[in-house]
């Protein structure tokens, strides 16, 4: 999947036009400006660029709407938004608001398959038997407390333990 490169501020306004449209009838460029922290001006001058490469379709003093190409590009920039904000609070366990921040300048630098293995691994933690529930749990204490030693004999036993079982019902499914 190639995309043309844009960049992360076109990207970062057609993102904020996409969500607009979601939650108002009429996106207005002084709602952009409010969403965005910069003055009318700024965002007019942004609004011509983006309407030249048909992105956007806005006339002066309306409200401003996603082309079909525009949607598509705002939808990928949220996807891949999403995907990161759910990888770093969920894997990782950041809080959602530093999250939010950091996915939002990951999502202009990350490549597609880069992208599509961060996927592929998120499933795998969903879906692997060996990797259980609860170890985003156990990876937050560790970064909390540390390596403990008893602690990590403990896992591995409770580990071996469910381990066996899951094993049990992985063969009763192919046999």
């Amino acid at each position: 999947m190639s995309r043309k490169k844009l960049s992360s501020t076109v990207e970062d306004y057609l993102e904020i036009i996409l969500n607009l449209e979601k939650n108002k009838k009429f996106v207005r460029v002084k709602d952009i400006a409010q969403e965005m922290g910069v003055k009318l001006p700024t965002v007019t001058s942004m609004l011509n660029n983006l309407v030249e490469q048909d992105l956007i379709n806005h006339k002066k003093y309306e409200s401003v709407e996603l082309t079909k190409k525009g949607k598509r590009i705002a939808r990928d920039v949220y996807h891949r938004h999403v995907i990161l904000r759910d990888f770093l609070t969920t894997i990782l366990g950041l809080d959602l608001k530093t999250a939010e921040e950091d996915a939002c300048k990951m999502e202009h630098a990350i490549s597609p398959s880069t992208l599509e293995r961060l996927i592929k691994f998120m499933e795998f933690i969903e879906v692997c038997p060996r990797c259980g529930t609860d170890w985003p749990l156990k990876f937050n204490q560790y970064m909390k407390y540390g390596r403990d030693e008893d602690k990590c004999l403990q896992h591995m036993k409770a580990f071996e333990g469910s381990f066996s079982s899951e094993v049990k019902k992985l063969e009763s499914k192919i046999e």
